[in-house]
């Protein structure tokens, strides 16, 4: 079962990519952007701490 899941999200992923490149140019940005902002939280806290 797992494994089918997992190729049904590679699959979903190619099709994505494939047929709506500019949606999934967005959510990576989105993804890359909230990554950033955690981490930049993360680092306020531990200058703030030192």
């Amino acid at each position: 079962m797992k494994k089918i899941l997992m190729w049904a999200g590679v699959a979903f992923l190619v099709f994505f990519v494939a047929f709506r490149p500019d949606d999934a140019g967005n959510v990576v940005g989105n993804i890359a952007g909230t990554i950033g902002a955690i981490g930049e939280g993360f680092a306020t806290f531990i200058a703030g701490l030192v």
